[in-house]
C-alpha cells in the first residue's frame, strides 16, 4: 500500500510522468477492432390485441376493419373488494372517459386464457402486463421455430421487453392497504409484480436465454425502442438472437383518471364505442386506452439463413431524437418526428421515395395527428402528396396501446411488407383537411406492393423512435 501510494504522489506532482506514463498506457492497447454491424431480420412474431390473441386473429380482424374498442364496465376499473360498493360506483361516474381498447378473456378461440401461460404460484406473482408479454413471446418463438437447447446458443439469445407504465393496480391496492393500516396484508409479490423489466426477466427465466436483458421504459415509444435497442444489440454482436417488444396492461381506475385528468382521453364518444378511436378524423377528440403485447424475434441473417427460419422482414432503419419542448404536447413543427424518421432513413440507406407505407404514431388527439402529418409531409415532400405513399394509423381498430403500441405497430407494418397489404384507418369519415392534395390516410386496406414500410412511435417526455423495415 505504501509504495502505491508514494506512486500516486509521484504521478500528482510531476505533470510530465503523468502524461508519459498515459500516453503509455493508452497507445499500448492499439486501436480497437473495427466494428462491422451486422444486418438484422425478423423471423418470429406474437401478438395479444384487443382484437384477440395471436397474429393471425388480429391481423385478419384488422384487415377486414373490425374493432376492438368498447365501453368499460365497473369490473374493467380492477378495484378490489377492499373499496366498497359506493366507492366503485363513484369513481367509474367521474371517470369523463369511459371506452378501452381490451383484450378479449376467456377459453374461446382467440382469447387471452392466463391459465394457459401461468401456474397457481405465477397468478400471484405475476401481474397481467407480464402474462400478456409471456404470450405473446410464446407465439413469436413457435413461430421462429427457435427452441435452443445447447448452452452456448441460450448464451447467445437475450430478451428486450419493454413497458410503460407496470403494474397501477398494485399500487392502487397497496395504497389502500396504507389507508386501511393493513400493511401486513401486502403481497411478498408486490415489487415484482410492479417492475417492468420483470416481463423480459420472466421470459428470460422461463427458456433459459441468457443473452442481454434489457427492458426500455419511454412511454408510448417503449415498442419501438425496445426493439430498435435490441436489433442494434445483435447488430454489434452481443446476441444473434433476440426477442424483443413491448407490453401494457393499465386499463384501470387509477390510469383512466390520470389521462382523464391530463385531458387526453376520448369523451365525445362514449355512447359510440367502436367510433371513438379516429385518427386523422375532423371530429378525433382524443386517444382510447388500450392494452396487449406484441413481441419479435429478430436474429442475424445468417444466423437465420443458417438454420432455414422464414424470414419476414429486415430491420433497416432505427431513429431516434428528443424533442427538448414540453412533457407532453411535440413542437409544432414536428421537428422531433422529423428527426426520428430522417435518422431512421439515413441508417437504412433508402431514399424517402423508396418507402412505400407508413403505420403512423397518430393516437387520434387533434394536435398529435396534425403534427405528425406535418412531420411527414417534411420529409416525404412531393412523395407523399403525390399519393404513391400509403399511411395509417391502426388505433382506430385497437386503440392506444401505450408502452405496447410501438411493437404492435411494428408487427402491423412487418405484416404489411409480408402480405403486401397496408391496414387502413378505422373511423376516418371526414380527413382533416390538412390531409389535402392527395396526402390521405388509407381509408380500406389495400392490397400492393410494400417494399419498405415505417412504423412511427411517439412518448410523453418528447421522445421519439421510427422504425423501418424492408422486404429481403
Amino acid at each position: 500500500m505504501a509504495s502505491s501510494s508514494r506512486w500516486r504522489r509521484l504521478l500528482s506532482s510531476s505533470p510530465l510522468c503523468y502524461q508519459l506514463t498515459r500516453r503509455h498506457l493508452s497507445s499500448s492497447f492499439g486501436p480497437p477492432p473495427p466494428v462491422t454491424p451486422r444486418r438484422v431480420v425478423v423471423t418470429g412474431i406474437g401478438m395479444v390485441t384487443p382484437l384477440g390473441c395471436g397474429v393471425q386473429t388480429t391481423w385478419k380482424r384488422l384487415i377486414e376493419g373490425e374493432c376492438g374498442v368498447r365501453a368499460i364496465t365497473l369490473e374493467d376499473l380492477k378495484m378490489n373488494s377492499s373499496f366498497d360498493r359506493e366507492t366503485q360506483l363513484y369513481t367509474f361516474d367521474q371517470l369523463t372517459s369511459k371506452v378501452a381498447a381490451v383484450v378479449p378473456c376467456g377459453t374461446k378461440t382467440g382469447e387471452f386464457n392466463a391459465d394457459l401461460w401461468l401456474n397457481s404460484k405465477e397468478h400471484r406473482s405475476v401481474a397481467r402486463f407480464i402474462g400478456y408479454a409471456l404470450c405473446a413471446a410464446d407465439e413469436a418463438l413457435k413461430d421462429a421455430k427457435w427452441a435452443p437447447t445447447e448452452q452456448e446458443q441460450k448464451e447467445r439469445t437475450g430478451v428486450s421487453i419493454g413497458g410503460g407504465i407496470g403494474s397501477i393496480t398494485d399500487v392502487l391496492e397497496a395504497s389502500q392497504l396504507i389507508c386501511e393500516k393493513r400493511l401486513r396484508r401486502l403481497s411478498p409479490f408486490f415489487i415484482p409484480r410492479i417492475l417492468i423489466n420483470m416481463a423480459s426477466g420472466h421470459v428470460s427465466m422461463k427458456y433459459g436465454f441468457q443473452g442481454p436483458n434489457h427492458a426500455a421504459v419511454t412511454a408510448c415509444a417503449t415498442g419501438a425502442h425496445s426493439i430498435g435497442d435490441a436489433a442494434r444489440m445483435i447488430q454489434f454482436g452481443d446476441s444473434d438472437v433476440m426477442v424483443a417488444g413491448g407490453t401494457e396492461s393499465s386499463i384501470d381506475a387509477l390510469s383512466i383518471a390520470g389521462f382523464c385528468r391530463s385531458r387526453a382521453l376520448t369523451t365525445k364518444h362514449n355512447s359510440m364505442p367502436l367510433e371513438a378511436s379516429r385518427p386523422f378524423d375532423c371530429d378525433r377528440d382524443g386517444f382510447v386506452i388500450g392494452e396487449g403485447s406484441g413481441v419479435l424475434v429478430l436474429e442475424e441473417l445468417e444466423h437465420a439463413k443458417e438454420r432455414g427460419a422464414k424470414i419476414y422482414a429486415e430491420i433497416r432503419g432505427y431513429g431516434m431524437s428528443g424533442d427538448a419542448y414540453h412533457i407532453t404536447q411535440p413542437h409544432n413543427d414536428g421537428r422531433g418526428a422529423v428527426l426520428a424518421m430522417t435518422r431512421a432513413l439515413k441508417q437504412s440507406g433508402l431514399h424517402p421515395n423508396q418507402v412505400d407505407y407508413i403505420n403512423a404514431h397518430a393516437t387520434s388527439t387533434p394536435l398529435g395527428d396534425a403534427i405528425e402529418a406535418i412531420a411527414i409531409k417534411t420529409v416525404f415532400s412531393e412523395h407523399a402528396t403525390s399519393g404513391a405513399l400509403a399511411f395509417s394509423s391502426t388505433k382506430g381498430a385497437i386503440g392506444h396501446l401505450l408502452g405496447a403500441a410501438g411493437a404492435v405497430e411494428a408487427i402491423f407494418a412487418i405484416l404489411a411488407v409480408h402480405h403486401g397489404i397496408a391496414p387502413l384507418t378505422l373511423n376516418l369519415n371526414k380527413p382533416d383537411p390538412l390531409f389535402k392534395d392527395n396526402f390521405m390516410p388509407l381509408t380500406a386496406s389495400k392490397e400492393m406492393l410494400v417494399r419498405a414500410a415505417l412504423s412511427n412511435s411517439f412518448g410523453f417526455g418528447g421522445t421519439n423512435a421510427s422504425l423501418l423495415f424492408t422486404s429481403v
